[in-house]
């Protein structure tokens, strides 16, 4: 059975030259950087060219770059090491209502250990209001960490205002860019950042590796702790083949950044037309302009959304309800919750992300089973009789 993949978002299947670039790193130029040999070195140099690559993209210095284990891990370095170092300082750390769990959680653990969390809450689009920020800030409050753009309906934020009155203020700013990068062209100069989270396996690179930029002369404790790798901020022996992966993601999306997003702008607003256009009582969520190209996120009325997603799975249409880190959850998506949307309303989500290997003729099948799919289940619903 062919096979359609409209789960971007969740992951992305690795870039072939990706693949390629990291091949040597597992058997050839296989050596620990932290060795002082010929083959350490290699290592060494490889894992520099990658720092650097990193650094270029995002308009940061290469020592500003530290490699993790992937978005969780940058995410929960971020807040529990910013808070930990500056907790003589204050105790207070204000995010949003509609952060990703791995933000979302560690704030949780900071607040059982005394700290102080504040959500500031997000308009029917899922945006932040900066005044709100602003609002919330105290002589305590330390961080704040939005994230660039919404991982379930795709709005973006406007964190280059928000991180404005972060520097008035004194507080540190850190994002979540994860779902962002392969999208928008992120400055860390210019959007005002002290700490930026981004995630490989989101942007065609390999899963397992992630970037944290932490600016020139923020404290942050490091989570993991034992050698003295990434200037002592993150221990563990380096994944050279991933990192090098990792980098060489970041190159290709730089150079094809403009061709994909106009591609997948183009098939996403082509599915929304055709489910506007032969589906009734579809509601469309996120920001209308202020999105994520790629994002389709739609409550389908009087229907289930893991019923949807059932049906299209076995006609070999590969989507999803929300988030997939909690799609195993039977709790509604707080994002969704958050904007204001119904519990009941919530169940009837489903999200169809495009990416750089979508065709139209993928699109064309979709618009013409979908509609189906939901005439047939709708015929079993008792809402609709």
């Amino acid at each position: 059975m062919r096979r359609i993949y409209l789960d971007y978002a969740a992951t992305t299947p690795t870039h072939p030259e990706v693949l390629a670039a990291m091949q040597p790193y597992f058997s050839e130029t296989f050596g620990n950087p932290m060795s002082l040999h010929a083959a350490g070195r290699r290592a060494q140099e490889a894992l520099d060219a990658s720092r650097h690559t990193v650094a270029q993209a995002l308009g940061a210095d290469p020592e500003e770059i530290v490699f993790t284990s992937g978005g969780s891990e940058s995410d929960n370095c971020a807040i529990k090491g910013v808070a930990y170092a500056l907790k003589e300082k204050g105790n207070h750390i204000i995010t949003s209502t509609i952060e990703h769990h791995a933000v979302l959680e560690p704030c949780h653990f900071l607040q059982q250990q005394g700290f102080e969390v504040t959500c500031v809450p997000v308009d029917g689009y899922g945006v932040v209001d900066p005044d709100d920020v602003e609002k919330a800030i105290t002589s305590k409050t330390i961080l704040v960490s939005i994230m660039h753009a919404n991982n379930e309906v795709g709005t973006i934020e406007p964190i280059a205002e928000i991180s404005s009155t972060c520097r008035e203020k004194g507080v540190h700013m850190h994002t979540d860019a994860v779902q962002s990068f392969g999208a928008l062209d992120i400055n860390v100069n210019q959007i005002g950042v002290d700490l930026l989270t981004l995630s490989a396996h989101k942007f065609y690179g390999p899963k397992g590796v992630g970037v944290l930029y932490v600016k020139k002369g923020t404290r942050i404790v490091p989570l993991i702790h034992g050698g003295g790798q990434e200037s002592n901020r993150r221990a563990s022996t380096h994944n050279v083949p991933g990192i090098v992966g990792c980098a060489k993601a970041v190159a290709l999306t730089v150079k094809e950044r403009s061709q994909r997003v106009q591609h997948a702008r183009h098939l996403r607003d082509k599915l929304i037309h055709a489910i506007q256009g032969k589906v009734k009582d579809v509601r469309f969520n996120g920001h209308p302009e202020n999105r994520l190209p790629n994002n389709c996120h739609m409550i389908v009325k009087y229907e289930e959304g893991e019923s949807m997603l059932l049906k299209l799975d076995a006609l070999g249409i590969e989507a999803a309800t929300g988030s997939a880190c909690s799609s195993g959850s039977l709790e509604p998506s707080h994002v969704l919750v958050a904007l204001g949307i119904s519990r009941e309303e919530v169940h009837g989500s489903l999200r169809m992300t495009v990416g750089r290997l979508t065709t139209e003729q993928d699109i064309d099948y979709v618009k013409d089973v979908f509609p189906k799919i939901v005439a047939e289940l709708r015929k079993m619903s008792p809402m609709t009789q």
